[in-house]
């Protein structure tokens, strides 16, 4: 591991609002603050919103100071590239962000119940190959459902056409209230002071000309979630390798 990566993780480990529980620490102890967020670290009652896969935490932090009335926690499993929302959340004293260091298969570990009201999904893999891994795939809206609010809404921003075709057919093969869909929404009436937050990854697609989907929907907690079987045509161009930025 390179000493730039060995200094983040250090700095890190003093950074109030960032918590490191590995699997292992999981299984000798519970997370404290798990049911505990509104009254123990945000001292208010405002809705919990998490960014899955945050990387560097751009939209945590963008969305943390367009909206001072609810809360954001940033989740994602590698530690350097979260360094830098995480650095400047505290650097700018936000009282409304956290980020936390985990798989998102365990969030469950670390919310209750109804604990989350949104969850954003900005530029995941879509993982064409592999559906049980996809973000928002059957199996982890399944785990979604076990910490949002009944009816709780899903934001997906992405650069993949897979990825936002797959996402539509799952809505609409669950009757799952659709919100907003858009397959361009630099192009659409859409964009506002939250879409319009961009990311590393977006900058860097919009800048080989591609166009950016944004779907959104309620997830309800009425019945089991079907998989799509539908043929579906995968990306034809090359993703940043994302562990190198």
């Amino acid at each position: 591991m390179g000493k730039n990566k060995l200094r983040k993780f250090a700095e890190m480990e003093q950074i109030p609002l960032v918590f490191q529980y590995p699997y292992s620490r999981l299984q000798q102890e519970q997370f404290p603050l798990k049911g505990n967020w509104h009254r123990v670290f945000f001292h208010n009652d405002n809705p919990i919103v998490l960014e899955l896969g945050c990387g560097k935490g751009e939209y945590t932090v963008g969305l943390a100071r367009r909206f001072p009335d609810k809360n954001f926690i940033g989740i994602d499993i590698k530690g350097a590239r979260m360094y830098t929302g995480a650095n400047d959340a505290h650097t700018s004293q936000l009282p409304n962000v956290a980020f936390v260091r985990t798989s998102i298969e365990l969030l469950e570990s670390f919310f209750a119940p109804g604990e989350v009201s949104e969850i954003w999904i900005t530029f995941p893999d879509p993982q064409m190959k592999k559906v049980n891994k996809r973000l928002t795939g059957t199996r982890l809206n399944n785990t979604y459902r076990k910490v949002l609010t009944d009816g709780g809404t899903i934001h997906l921003k992405t650069d993949s056409p897979f990825l936002y075709t797959y996402t539509r057919l799952m809505v609409e093969l669950n009757n799952l209230e659709k919100l907003t869909d858009t397959p361009d929404l630099y192009n659409s009436d859409l964009v506002s002071d939250i879409l319009d937050i961009k990311t590393h990854y977006e900058r860097q697609w919009l800048s080989r000309g591609m166009t950016i989907k944004y779907l959104s929907y309620k997830l309800d907690q009425s019945s089991p979630l079907e998989e799509p079987q539908d043929e579906i045509e995968h990306d034809s161009y090359r993703s940043y390798t994302r562990h190198t930025l």
